[in-house]
């Protein structure tokens, strides 16, 4: 399989998703650079395809989304990765600065801090086999890491200052899961803004409600 792409502009894509999963991220990249894709739903419990029940596995060995799939056959896992992939399709939508700049590297060290730091930092509370008290060493780990979040979000009204991109997407995906969590957002003032900024986006209103749609 050729995992390289010569005219990546001229590709139809699909993108392998999980509802409420950390594929809601490359999910609004797509829309918010209106690119045309499919969506293939995945469950993540027995690694099989929600449409046919075909093993995930031979598309992704590492049994989670999202994948970004061309229509040659290349693909691409890693959120972020995926997420400045869709951004570089479509330069002229803003979803990150351009290559080689300051401003993608600082893009780059949020989606980094971001993907380590706060998404990483949820694996614990999601496992119903973690003890309560590691579960409780990592919300507080995790309120350490959202006050710097919250701190940067008080005086810019995005990551990266005034204008969205692809780290909003990500930051939104993964704070949507503290209400599953036990992790209460609405203490920090700064990221209930942030959340309602950006959940009021129309792209991102529509990708939730194509994965509802598909739940």
């Amino acid at each position: 399989m050729n995992d390289f792409v010569t005219d990546p502009k001229e590709t139809q894509m699909k993108l392998y998703f999980s509802p409420v999963a950390c594929s809601l991220s490359p999910h609004i990249a797509l829309r918010e650079a209106g690119l045309d894709f499919e969506l293939v739903r995945v469950d993540l419990k027995s690694h099989t395809l929600a449409s046919d029940g075909s093993d995930f596995t031979r598309i992704n060995p590492k049994g989670y989304v999202p994948v970004l799939e061309l229509d040659d056959g290349a693909r691409l896992s890693e959120g972020p990765a995926i997420v400045q992939y869709i951004a570089d399709l479509k330069p002229e939508t803003g979803l990150a600065p351009k290559n080689g700049t300051l401003a993608r590297y600082r893009l780059q060290e949020w989606l980094s801090y971001i993907n380590s730091e706060i998404h990483k930092g949820f694996g614990p509370l999601f496992n119903p086999a973690t003890p309560e008290e590691t579960k409780a060493a990592a919300r507080q780990n995790l309120a350490k890491r959202l006050d710097y979040v919250a701190a940067h979000l008080e005086k810019h009204a995005y990551l990266l200052g005034e204008q969205f991109t692809v780290a909003d997407g990500y930051l939104f995906t993964v704070l949507n899961w503290g209400q599953w969590t036990g992790i209460d957002v609405k203490q920090w003032p700064s990221l209930v803004a942030f959340q309602e900024r950006i959940g009021s986006r129309p792209a991102v209103k529509a990708a939730q409600a194509a994965e509802a749609a598909k739940n």
